[in-house]
């Protein structure tokens, strides 16, 4: 797919782009390259020798600090001045985090930055406080179980079961467990405070959603994608479809939670009934792909954040789409 020819009468829009190094933050250059918005990109990432700074236009190295340390906010704060950005997407999950956690330190110096309502950032770091914020509300929730021996989770869970991080995104660090030598093994193999769920579904019943939230409860129609995905835990194979059922919950969650900005759901049916795994409140490894089809999140987020326009329903194309690995040398 070819980009769309920028508008060379506007101003150039500088934006940084966090985690260039990985999946998302190269999703989100591909994105903002389709727009043809006249944009100057700004790769950030902790490793200079990656390909992602090859995709920008300028790149910086975050230091190799405590990022809880004033220093490494003074960082961002130096770099956002210095560069005159206009606006920050953030990549990665634990930048989304440091962005909003400090959200009065970067209030004054002029740059948008593109995030979710912060009570659905914390509320989603958590998918033990999540699953019981879903029971609160009455909504499906994945039957869970914490510091259970294997015999409490089959007579409540039945078998298989699924070994889940409490924290973290994608599918690093779950596994399936099919008898007891599994739940032993995964249990004393898991680095990470984790929690044991019921199987729910299938494979081929799985399902992520974007959809960019308003903050008032409202949100774009969503693109759904049925899945498959890679051994890295992202979206390897994408069919666009129709899924009104799916529609609806991401509506009514919507209205619940609030979200604002690029969010993606991620569901498995079990016949009729839509389990929603975990809610991201930020950018997905499906960016890229669901700008493929026509719904380009970071073109919306340069509307919202940085124009103050409300994102007009995009025309979404059906069709199906791959990940695959190629080839980038420099000699």
């Amino acid at each position: 797919m070819t980009a769309e020819k920028p508008d060379n009468s506007s101003p150039i829009i500088t934006v940084v782009v966090t985690a260039v190094g990985a999946l998302i933050g190269q999703g989100i250059i591909r994105s903002l390259r389709l727009s043809g918005l006249p944009v100057r990109v700004i790769g950030v990432d902790r490793d200079p020798n990656g390909i992602g700074p090859y995709w920008c236009d300028a790149f910086f190295a975050k230091p190799a600090i405590d990022e809880s340390s004033q220093a490494y906010l003074d960082f961002w704060t130096s770099l956002l001045v210095e560069q005159a950005v206009d606006l920050v997407l953030p990549g990665l999950e634990l930048d989304v985090l440091f962005f909003s956690r400090n959200r009065e330190a970067f209030a004054g110096i002029g740059t948008r930055i593109v995030l979710n309502d912060p009570r659905v950032i914390e509320l989603a770091q958590d998918k033990w406080d999540f699953g019981l914020e879903l029971e609160r509300l009455e909504l499906p929730a994945i039957p869970a179980l914490l510091g259970a021996s294997f015999t409490e989770c089959v007579r409540a869970l039945g078998l298989p079961l699924l070994l889940k991080p409490r924290q973290g995104n994608g599918s690093r660090g779950i596994a399936v467990l099919r008898d007891e030598d599994d739940f032993n093994y995964w249990s004393r193999k898991s680095r990470d405070a984790f929690l044991i769920q019921k199987f729910i579904g299938s494979d081929e019943q799985e399902f992520t959603v974007g959809a960019f939230g308003f903050g008032d409860g409202t949100a774009l129609a969503p693109i759904i994608f049925r899945r498959k995905l890679s051994v890295a835990g992202n979206t390897q194979y994408a069919e666009v479809v129709e899924h009104p059922v799916l529609a609806e919950a991401v509506a009514r969650l919507a209205a619940i939670f609030k979200p604002v900005g690029p969010t993606n759901y991620q569901f498995r049916m079990d016949g009729e009934t839509p389990y929603l795994l975990e809610i991201n409140p930020r950018f997905s490894s499906s960016t890229s792909l669901r700008a493929a089809f026509g719904y380009n999140e970071a073109a919306m987020a340069v509307d919202y954040y940085l124009r103050g326009d409300r994102p007009s329903a995009p025309d979404i194309r059906p069709g199906r789409g791959w990940r695959y690995y190629e080839d980038y040398v420099v000699t």
